[in-house]
């Protein structure tokens, strides 16, 4: 998942848009972007959305609100109590590891969806290790806005920069994917393809979108080049031709950890499982 749409839950008429705007996932927003007024109606909408039939490919889900609140349950309830099929649902304020276990629970006998934790607190970093590492995870979403709120910190990389290298560890360690805060400019290009960069660099394997002109910049960051992917076999290569010797490729050692990212390169290029 390079990169993930967000459309509100109040506006089922767009999921159909979203879909077809690029994103290798949509996820249909039951909490920020509802009104506390309209969560019942919203739920009602996104279950009906949810259990029509529809293509694989992007993967569609939802964001329920904080499982420790009443609209949080009531999400979780309607969703165990319906005919929708969600790839995913995102689950916001993950402090615990519990919550995970409580959710996963809830959804028994239902056609259990991946869970996306979001860290968005000190004391969901404080858990991070276990949140990643828990029930149905397959990856985990870094909501730095509340998390800066939590520390009462800016946005700025500096600040963050802890938190980003705790999440990238924990979701290294449990071998799931990692989506960075989304980029809240949705008008400066130059600033969301740098801040990208440096996500990628930490170890993200992609970011959310709250736009559809920011998908674009996204999933090219998190696609390798065709000079990546040749370097990637070239490294290959060269280590197969040294027999698991050591092996040289333009005057520089290929060893392990040389060899391990030219896997993932080609891996996150779609090329090798």
């Amino acid at each position: 998942m390079r990169s993930l749409l967000f459309v509100p839950g109040s506006r089922p008429d767009r999921i159909a848009k979203a879909l077809g705007a690029g994103a290798d996932a949509v996820c249909i927003d039951l909490e920020d972007a509802v009104a506390p007024g309209d969560k019942a109606e919203a739920r009602a909408s996104v279950m009906e959305a949810l259990a029509r039939p529809r293509e694989q490919s992007p993967r569609l889900g939802f964001r329920i609100n904080p499982i420790r609140t009443p609209n949080g349950l009531a999400d979780l309830a309607a969703y165990s109590a319906s005919h929708a099929v969600a790839d995913f649902i995102m689950i916001p304020k993950a402090s615990h590891p519990v919550e995970l276990e409580i959710i996963a629970g809830a959804l028994e006998g239902h056609e259990r969806p991946h869970l996306w934790p979001i860290v968005e607190s000190a004391e969901g970093l404080s858990h991070a290790y276990e949140i990643a590492s828990g029930p149905c995870v397959q990856g985990v979403l870094f909501g730095g806005a509340d998390f800066a709120a939590d520390l009462g910190t800016t946005m700025e990389w500096e600040p963050l920069f802890h938190a980003r290298g705790t999440l990238a560890a924990a979701a290294a360690a449990a071998g799931i994917e990692l989506l960075d805060v989304p980029y809240l400019d949705v008008n400066d290009d130059e600033g969301l393809a740098a801040s990208t960069a440096r996500v990628k660099a930490l170890g993200f394997t992609g970011r959310a979108c709250i736009h559809p002109r920011q998908i674009a910049g996204v999933n090219a960051a998190f696609t390798p080049t065709n000079t990546e992917i040749e370097q990637a076999r070239r490294v290959l290569a060269a280590f197969a031709d040294s027999k698991g010797g050591a092996a040289l490729l333009d005057g520089k050692l290929v060893e392990l950890p040389v060899i391990r990212a030219a896997e993932r390169t080609l891996q996150a290029a779609g090329l090798v499982e």
